[in-house]
């Protein structure tokens, strides 16, 4: 096999396991109960599945001005999708779609804590 051949197989797996994950960030979209976990499933799988199939793309083109296409939307995919999530979410706990009480905020939330982050007693 030839270097041609091994990109090719290279781009090959990475454009089906970038599908298997924007598959899989869409199974969960539809099957996860409130807007936190959907905004989850819509997130973090994505991104990676995209950032997957962009380098796999880029891996059977090799073409110069393709893979630098290539670069700046994975840039931008990078950029808008924690932006977007983050609005969601904000406007999700604005109009009620999200209780109080399942926002955690950690440390700082008043609570005296050990070495271990066990709360102390």
């Amino acid at each position: 096999m030839n270097l041609t051949e091994v990109l090719d197989v290279a781009g090959l797996v990475c454009l089906l396991l970038g599908a298997m994950l924007c598959v899989a960030a869409s199974i969960g979209l539809l099957r996860f109960p409130d807007l936190l976990t959907r905004m989850h499933a819509g997130t973090k799988p994505q991104v990676l599945g995209v950032l997957l199939v962009i380098l796999g793309v880029g891996l059977r083109t090799r073409s110069g001005l393709d893979v630098g296409m290539l670069v700046l939307i994975g840039v931008f995919q990078l950029l808008t999708i924690p932006a977007g999530a983050h609005m969601v979410g904000r406007a999700g706990f604005r109009t009620g779609q999200i209780a109080p009480t399942d926002i955690h905020l950690g440390r700082s939330s008043g609570a005296q804590h050990d070495r271990s982050g066990a709360p102390e007693t």
